[in-house]
């Protein structure tokens, strides 16, 4: 929003109540997946013969030649989840690509142009998933999915686009609690729409039919009710002087940055590449030491949500983002070093804790540091780059923490992820700084989050 531009009260509180809303509906869609991938892919892998030359059965003989070349053996178990991780790097890899050139054409056409543009894409994607009775037809929903998964990106850019200085941070926490409540609520209630078979040719179909009628939902109720938020692409009502002429317009202030974007890009991906790694290696840790069951699992995953929704509500909103993301990688770095020396379960609760402290805090700073950043004709391209560049980070921290997981050992992994870790906090709290519009907006984003509620109703 440019400096001296008002925000209509009204209006943020219909856009804020519309975001809520669109994004649970399309979070908790996302994360109906989630769990089910060991039983989709194990019905795919069955589904297919093996001596068959199917892209499955390619993709499988390249996953088993990478596996087999670790020093020490990898337990058949893990072929699944190793698959799963590898689609995961995918969709990522097509949300790297994609998420600039959305956000370039929302600050062209507009926000809610480009959003419901990508809800096509969205439908189209989950609509393949309904019909996915082979490896092949999911994939290609896989991929049209990360290739038109705008809805996150550009919910940061309207919650940009409605708040001031002041509002910024709560604004960006309420996008960040959507995250933790999907992510609580979601996999659970995917998991068990999962037991009900619908179609026999595809077991899936049920819970995939369920998310597809939630994106349709959701995209019926943007088309009604959103909104266009960017101020460019906003009707202009024409103001004249005492003689009937036109007045001249005034140009906004050029834009000031105290942080670079190049900065906070590479901030962005460096975290997300070590904060990925550890996420994808806990299902190995909690197998190898205790031998969970996914039911384990999910609880563990499900006290994460918990713990993040927490911090979202409680501490997020409360922060200046900077102090955010200070928190947030310091909190990290510590989960990384108590799994190095992890030898009881209570110390696993206590290492999730700190890492669930993470997940509500450090992207949601960072996007609120990059909208800052930004200008109000470039905040769809500068906040799409910067998503882009944690995709990229989380395509590729798998991949490189997993290999260094099974060559060195669990200690040395997360020894090695922990002193990464502390290259991040040096970098946050050495080279980034407050943006010097928002000096002394710490404490205030508190009373901003009271004054938005209270609009908000």
């Amino acid at each position: 929003m440019a400096v001296g531009t008002a925000i209509n009260p009204a209006k943020r509180k219909k856009v804020l109540k519309v975001l809520f809303v669109s994004l649970l509906l399309d979070l908790v869609s996302f994360t109906f997946i989630l769990p089910l991938y060991p039983k989709l892919l194990e019905f795919y892998r069955h589904l297919e013969p093996a001596d068959s030359n199917t892209v499955l059965n390619r993709i499988l003989y390249g996953l088993n030649a990478y596996k087999n070349s670790f020093a020490r053996p990898i337990n058949d178990r893990y072929d699944i989840v190793l698959l799963g991780g590898a689609l995961g790097s995918l969709f990522s890899f097509c949300q790297a690509i994609a998420s600039p050139v959305i956000g370039l054409l929302s600050d062209r056409y507009g926000r809610r142009t480009a959003l419901l543009w990508s809800m096509m894409g969205n439908i189209a994607s989950v609509a393949l998933w309904v019909a996915a009775t082979d490896f092949r037809t999911f994939l290609a929903s896989r991929v049209v999915g990360g290739l038109s998964e705008g809805n996150v990106q550009l919910a940061l850019a309207i919650a940009t686009d409605i708040s001031d200085e002041q509002q910024r941070g709560a604004t960006m926490a309420l996008v960040g609690a959507c995250f933790s409540i999907a992510f609580t609520f979601g996999p659970a209630l995917g998991a068990a729409l999962s037991t009900i078979t619908t179609v026999a040719a595809n077991p899936f179909a049920t819970a995939a039919g369920f998310s597809l009628v939630l994106i349709v939902t959701e995209t019926v109720y943007l088309y009604y009710c959103l909104p266009e938020t960017l101020p460019s692409a906003e009707p202009k009502t024409p103001t004249t002087n005492g003689n009937g002429a036109p007045s001249p317009t005034t140009p906004a202030p050029p834009h000031q940055r105290t942080n670079s974007h190049a900065l906070l890009n590479f901030t962005h991906f460096i975290f997300v590449l070590f904060f990925a790694g550890i996420e994808f290696s806990l299902p190995f840790t909690t197998y190898d030491l205790f031998a969970y069951t996914p039911a384990q699992s999910g609880r563990l995953l499900g006290f994460v949500g918990l713990v993040a929704s927490l911090m979202q509500g409680g501490v997020t909103r409360r922060m200046h983002p900077l102090h955010v993301v200070r928190l947030g990688v310091a909190a990290c770095a510590l989960a990384f070093f108590l799994l190095a020396r992890l030898s009881s379960e209570r110390g696993l609760y206590a290492a999730a804790a700190l890492l669930a402290v993470t997940s509500g805090t450090v992207v949601t700073g960072l996007n609120a540091l990059s909208s800052f950043e930004a200008g109000a004709a470039e905040r769809g391209e500068k906040l799409g780059n910067h998503r882009s560049f944690g995709q990229v980070g989380r395509c590729l921290g798998p991949l490189i923490f997993c290999s260094l997981y099974w060559w060195a050992g669990r200690d040395v992994a997360f020894k090695v992820g922990g002193a990464g870790m502390v290259g991040v906090c040096a970098l946050v709290f050495g080279a980034l700084a407050m943006p010097k519009r928002t000096v002394g907006v710490g404490s205030g984003l508190a009373n901003g989050r009271v004054k938005a509620n209270g609009k908000a109703g």
